[in-house]
């Protein structure tokens, strides 16, 4: 980057000179944009903020790069983006650790229903029939991944340790000794794992091709006594059939990190329901990913306005 002033990096929140980069926040942008228009270089976003549009484009004449704190790029439209010279970047290594950690609670907290069992415990009467709290056994089930890039391979790393029965579907298979690590077995075909699994985990990014991924036909598919969980888009799974499905007895239970939207309305049936479990979007959200992500993040925007191979580039399709 030479000597001189420090490129401008925009962020939605925290400003300052910090070593390599002015960090410029979306408030002190608004406010003297005339003046910070020209300094910004790249942009940090940080949960799809600050929101990319063709306004906020254009009025940035020396954007060379735009670093995503994910891999999910659902939320950025990649040909606007490019057709304005701009470069982007997502941070998939960072995340895989977390998000796989967190398909793996809520896959054990849904099994064994602990969020059940956590009120009836604080209930004021705690009476509840036994017999008919009874979960799932995780050991020796069949785990069907959705979805087997790096968070999906960690997700089945994690299952050989519990004893699980591996199944996958992906784009691409695995190499030989990949599978052989782990014990997985490539479904050529959805429905096939569908139709096996116990536990059907999604770890797909959310593309025209994912949307609604599963659906009425594809929960029919799977048994009764099947738990659906979702770690990747709230869209790659038609909500409106998993009600229907969880009300009707089609799968066994749902656990849930995202939805469409996010948050769902107050009164929406999911949240009423006792076999599902949904929590906030919590995939990547520890500290030491928080860390990581940035890092991450950062090597992508240096590499970038150095002229340099930006090492997690994502093209529009």
């Amino acid at each position: 980057m030479g000597g001189g002033e420090l490129p401008g990096l925009l962020v939605n929140e925290i400003g300052g000179i910090h070593g390599i980069l002015y960090l410029i926040t979306m408030k002190e942008f608004i406010e003297n944009r005339k003046h910070m228009s020209k300094k910004i270089q790249a942009i940090y976003l940080w949960w799809h903020k600050p929101v990319i549009d063709q306004e906020l484009l254009q009025s940035l004449p020396n954007l060379k790069v735009i670093a995503n704190s994910g891999v999910g790029m659902d939320h950025l439209d990649l040909k606007l983006i490019a057709s304005f010279g701009v470069k982007m970047a997502n941070c998939p290594h960072a995340v895989s650790t977390s998000t796989a950690d967190t398909g793996m609670a809520l896959l054990l907290a849904s099994a064994r229903r602990l969020v059940e069992g956590y009120h009836i415990v604080i209930s004021s009467c705690m009476e509840y029939c036994e017999a008919s709290f009874l979960g799932a056994e995780v050991t020796g089930a069949t785990l069907g991944i959705i979805g087997m890039g790096s968070i999906g391979y960690k997700i089945a790393l994690r299952a050989k340790a519990f004893e699980m029965n591996i199944l996958y579907h992906n784009r691409t298979r695995r190499k030989e000794q990949e599978e052989q690590a782990v014990g997985a077995t490539y479904c050529e075909k959805i429905d096939d794992l569908l139709r096996q699994a116990d536990f059907v985990m999604v770890v797909v990014s959310l593309t025209p091709q994912t949307h609604k991924l599963i659906g009425k036909r594809e929960m029919e598919l799977m048994k009764p006594t099947a738990t659906l969980i979702n770690i990747s888009r709230g869209a790659v799974v038609d909500q409106e059939a998993l009600v229907t499905a969880l009300q009707t007895g089609v799968i066994r239970a749902a656990a849930l990190d995202v939805t469409y939207p996010e948050p769902l309305p107050r009164d929406h049936t999911l949240l009423k329901l006792k076999n599902v479990i949904i929590t906030p979007h919590l995939g990547i959200r520890t500290d030491k990913a928080a860390y990581m992500i940035t890092e991450e993040a950062v090597e992508n925007i240096l590499a970038a306005l150095n002229g340099l191979p930006i090492p997690n580039e994502v093209l529009p399709s």
